[in-house]
């Protein structure tokens, strides 16, 4: 038996040939059969499922015939990455960080500003995590090209999910006291899906559902700034866009103020017109970087020089000085409270996660170097861990400012803390209404209407599933946004799990290769023969359908035949070769549909079932049943074998 064939998902196709399809046996060319895989223990069958399940990448293997204390310097290494990328680094990498970094600063401390309010929390707050989960992360992290600090969809998801349990206004502490719980719970989350090896799970929720919810989460952002921008004192405290535009409007008479108003849109003018100069021409990519910063200071002297703030233009006041303090005793380990902070913290963590590793992996790619998804989950993971305790909410990736090494991180983390000790007094005069053109002019660009148009020109479904969460978002909240996101995600894995496609095959004229005959108009049927392919592997959730979707091709098949008198059908052929793997329940729908057959006449034969597939087939003894010689490794094979039977029929 020759097996070096066997699991060639495209065996049919080698064999180019211009005979027709009824051959002289005696002229045929040797029929390769099916191997089978040599049989496996069960230790060794679990054993290797695991390993591929979740160490796929063999991270090991650079450990392998290496002496003891190189095995415990290269363990430091991937731990604590900076002991790796450390040795090499020299004034030149520095000269970049530093740009990178001082850039970086002067964006992240006005947003970090805003983004704290979107999270119903002090100004110092944002502050805080823009200071010490950067430096945890440039220790462990091994992405060169990502800046550290809070964001934005994460503060309003984090934000709507503590103020649904506790009021941020009548229980402040509680309120406080809660994020930090929360924090710590996403870290935990973070660090033990990494550790665990179980980043597979963040990709549950698909890039449509992504794209939708990101545009429908930076709408609300943006919405949410209008109180900021208008000046509106009592505004809703309701996310979606039809609570928000009635508070709006309802405010136009008399709750707009319109030195605030003038203020809000010079300077969101003025962003966006930075943003633009700077993606029109790459030399001037430091406009948009030092435009926030120099909107505060302008803004901020326009302030305090005309004592704007008496005239209702509402400040930022006081934000308090000084490092982070701890927060170790505010984390609630036990009591009510700490189910739903765990709760808050699994969602906002997974919610990070997401966007993080996606930006990292894409900067990885495009600079040519590897990143591995699960030790930056424990790097995130860690440095929330270590946040909560230093009074930091979540932090994720914020910025991808042209870093060469995490070392940028450390001098943004570095001007934040001079800007705590120092600077803060300074943004006593600061307006709302700035802060809210800065974290609008932000969040524009999570609207990615190009990414949109594309889904709904490549795939309808997930066009739905993108639109869907979109919705769900502005019409709803961010809460049901996601959830809407993450049921159609999931409802889109099973449709396609439980309703797999199935295809009729012909053959190309003049050769031995079979194919859609949806797909190519040209692909003849063969007399006599219905050739089904299988496009997923066969499990209990769709094994019932598949059966019942090859019995209703033959069917109709044999409709046709009788309607055009064309010879009855005797063969049915079932091409296995994307039939990864199939259950119980699958052995179960194929033993029935050859009962079907055999009832009515018709021999059931299998072209090119894997390695997996042939060793359940052969361990139900189904391959009995069926019998061996109606297994073949192709289909021009089990076609020769019906045309050399037909032909011997009287």
């Amino acid at each position: 038996m020759v097996h070096h064939k066997e699991d060639d998902a495209t065996g049919d196709e080698t064999n180019i040939s211009t005979q027709p399809l009824s051959y002289n046996p005696s002229q045929a060319p040797p029929v390769y059969k099916v191997g089978y895989p040599p049989q496996k223990n069960l230790t060794t069958e679990f054993t290797d499922t695991l390993r591929e399940t979740f160490f796929h990448g063999n991270p090991l293997r650079q450990y392998k015939d290496k002496s003891g204390s190189t095995k415990f310097k290269m363990g430091l290494q991937f731990l604590f990455p900076v002991f790796d990328w450390g040795r090499t680094y020299n004034l030149s990498k520095f000269k970049g960080d530093l740009i990178a970094g001082l850039t970086i600063a002067s964006l992240c401390i006005p947003q970090d500003i805003g983004y704290s309010k979107l999270a119903y929390l002090d100004p110092q707050y944002g502050l805080y995590s823009s200071f010490i989960p950067p430096l945890i992360y440039a220790a462990m992290g091994s992405s060169r090209d990502i800046a550290i600090g809070p964001v934005a969809v994460v503060s309003l998801l984090l934000g709507s999910l503590l103020q649904n349990e506790v009021d941020h206004e009548k229980n402040k502490e509680e309120y406080l006291r809660l994020a930090f719980t929360a924090t710590f719970f996403a870290g935990i989350t973070q660090a033990a899906l990494g550790f665990l090896r179980l980043g597979f799970l963040i990709e549950f929720l698909s890039h449509a559902a992504i794209v939708g919810f990101m545009g429908g989460a930076a709408i609300t952002i943006a919405l949410q700034q209008l109180k900021y921008v208008l000046g509106i004192r009592n505004f809703t405290k309701e996310t979606d866009i039809v609570s928000v535009m009635e508070s709006v409007w309802r405010s136009v008479h008399h709750g707009w103020n319109w030195q605030t108003v003038v203020i809000g849109f010079t300077f969101l003018a003025f962003l966006l017109l930075a943003k633009y100069i700077g993606k029109k021409n790459k030399k001037y990519f430091w406009v948009p970087a030092i435009a926030p910063i120099t909107s505060v200071i302008l803004a901020t002297l326009f302030v305090y020089l005309f004592r704007a703030d008496k005239h209702g233009v509402q400040i930022v006041n006081n934000i308090k000085k000084g490092i982070n303090p701890s927060s170790l005793h505010k984390i609630y380990f036990t009591g009510p409270l700490v189910a739903k902070g765990f709760k808050i913290g699994v969602v906002c963590g997974m919610i990070g996660l997401t966007e993080a590793v996606a930006i990292g992996r894409t900067f990885a790619a495009v600079k040519d170097y590897q990143l591995d998804g699960n030790k930056e989950m424990v790097a995130l993971g860690t440095m929330n861990i270590v946040g909560s305790m230093t009074s930091c909410y979540i932090a994720t990736v914020n910025f991808m400012a042209g870093c060469r090494t995490p070392v940028s991180n450390v001098i943004m983390s570095m001007v934040v803390l001079l800007t705590l000790l120092v600077i803060t007094p300074l943004f006593k005069y600061t307006p709302n209404a700035i802060l809210g053109s800065i974290i609008i002019s932000a969040v524009i660009g999570l609207v990615d209407y190009e990414a949109a148009i594309l889904i709904w020109k490549v795939d309808k479904m997930d066009f739905i599933a993108c639109m869907g969460a979109f919705f769900g978002v502005v019409f709803k909240s961010v809460e049901i946004g996601l959830l809407i996101a993450v049921s159609i995600s999931f409802a889109k894995i099973l449709l396609q799990v439980t309703r797999p496609r199935t295809a009729l095959l012909g053959n190309l004229p003049g050769t031995t290769i079979y194919r859609n005959t949806d797909q190519y108009p040209d692909a003849r049927h063969v007399p006599g023969v219905v050739i089904v392919r299988v496009d997923s592997a066969i499990y209990f959730s769709n094994s019932n359908y598949i059966r019942e979707r090859i019995l209703r091709w033959l069917t109709d098949e044999e409709e046709k035949a009788k309607a055009e008198g064309l010879s009855r059908i005797n063969f049915l052929i079932v091409e296995m070769s994307p039939v990864i793997d199939i259950d119980t329940s699958g052995i179960h729908a194929l033993e029935d549909l050859n009962k079907n057959l055999q009832k009515r006449g018709i021999q059931l034969l299998l072209s090119n079932p894997g390695s997996a597939v042939i060793e359940k087939l052969h361990s139900s003894k189904l391959t009995e049943h069926i019998g061996s010689n109606h297994i073949f490794l192709t289909v021009a094979d089990a076609v020769r074998f019906c045309s050399s039977k037909s032909m011997q029929e009287p």
